[in-house]
């Protein structure tokens, strides 16, 4: 709307100018994906910080209270790791696995009062929804000789969580498993242990991770990589979420551990550019096959993979950091995680101008070529 001048006078006016600087565009956001012990399958996951990945990933088979992520012989939860410790500040993780046609529903086994060797109920994920946890309190009496009653909270992996109050050990309307089926939306509760009194039927305080089951790690196939757009499922799920700038796919050295075919490498990351040359509005960090010199590596990007590409960079050499699996013993994993790390905090403390180089990267003891071989048997 013009300016409007009621009186004579001098007036001064800002005039904005036709051609405007081109701006910076952050590289803030990694996308990663491999394998985890635990968490939800194929599903793009949006990750704030370590100690969230930690709870939503952790091993389903580590004692309550252990956010344990760690997978022997994947680097995935090293990757994420590195990136959080060298100033990432956001990410989605896609676990991948053998959904068999459909995603695998997160489940959790809560345990017994009366013998926690016992499951007193199964927890499982309703279609389409992944809940992280399930937390049971034991609620004040409400009078003496009461009976006692359980408050349970359902927490999702996006969203507000559900809860209930009141909640009993009997069967019926008030019952845990009735009350639950009938109105959360989030899970369905199957009583498996039905011989026990209902006092002792009661499952143990405490929270419960859900987390669908995965395939084994020597099972993985290019495929779950790969995944599928239509269906979103591995590195197709990510073609929907606008946010990610950076795509990261640290297992592929897992999968050529374990068959020993470098072709598959080569097949995926090529996918993996292409991912980004789709999209052009992110990056692909890739990481070089292990146990290789610096001119062996030039000659693998060069000749043997053949990679040309804006919308792709490589870092060399694999790095060590120490394994929680094996006391802290050292460990060679791929550098990807790392980098995306240090690309975020270059461009939060320098800006997007600044290339993310000469860079000190956090969490490493040591750098390695073929010097060391990347082993867990180490």
């Amino acid at each position: 709307m013009p300016t409007t001048y009621l009186t004579p006078g001098i007036y001064v006016e800002e005039v904005p100018s036709a051609s405007k600087p081109i701006e910076g565009v952050s590289t803030s956001v990694a996308a990663f994906v491999g394998l985890a012990p635990g968490g939800p399958v194929n599903s793009a996951t949006r990750i704030s910080n370590w100690s969230q990945f930690a709870r939503i990933y952790r091993d389903p088979n580590r004692p309550d209270g252990e956010d344990v992520p760690f997978m022997d012989g994947a680097y995935l939860a090293h990757s994420v790791y590195g990136f959080f410790n060298n100033g990432g500040t956001l990410a989605y993780v896609v676990r991948i696995g053998d959904d068999n046609g459909g995603a695998p529903k997160a489940r959790a086994s809560l345990p017994a009062a009366g013998d926690a060797a016992i499951e007193a109920f199964s927890v499982v994920a309703r279609e389409d929804a992944q809940p992280v946890s399930i937390e049971i309190t034991e609620e004040p009496p409400a009078g003496e000789g009461a009976e006692p009653t359980y408050a349970v909270k359902i927490a999702p992996a996006s969203g507000p969580p559900e809860e209930f109050s009141g909640l009993t050990a009997k069967r019926g309307r008030g019952g845990l498993a009735t009350k639950l089926n009938a109105q959360s939306k989030l899970i369905t509760v199957e009583e498996t242990e039905s011989s026990l009194p209902e006092a002792q039927r009661v499952p143990v305080a405490g929270v419960y991770p859900l987390s669908s089951p995965s395939i084994e790690r020597r099972k993985v196939k290019p495929a779950h990589f790969e995944g599928d757009v239509s269906r979103r499922r591995g590195l197709g799920g990510l073609a929907a979420v606008d946010e990610v700038t950076m795509v990261l796919m640290p297992d592929l050295m897992a999968l050529a551990a374990d068959n020993g075919n470098e072709s598959q490498i080569r097949d995926l990351q090529g996918k993996l550019i292409a991912h980004c040359e789709a999209t052009k509005d992110r990056m692909a960090i890739l990481d070089p096959p292990p146990d290789l010199l610096p001119d062996e590596v030039l000659d693998w990007r060069m000749n043997t993979a053949g990679y040309d590409s804006k919308f792709a960079t490589l870092y060399y050499p694999w790095i060590e950091v120490g394994n929680p699996l094996d006391d802290g013993k050292p460990l060679l994993v791929p550098p990807s995680g790392h980098m995306a790390g240090i690309w975020c905090r270059t461009d939060s403390t320098r800006g997007v101008h600044k290339a993310p180089a000469n860079e000190v990267v956090l969490g490493v003891t040591a750098s390695h070529s073929r010097s060391c071989t990347p082993s867990r048997e180490r």
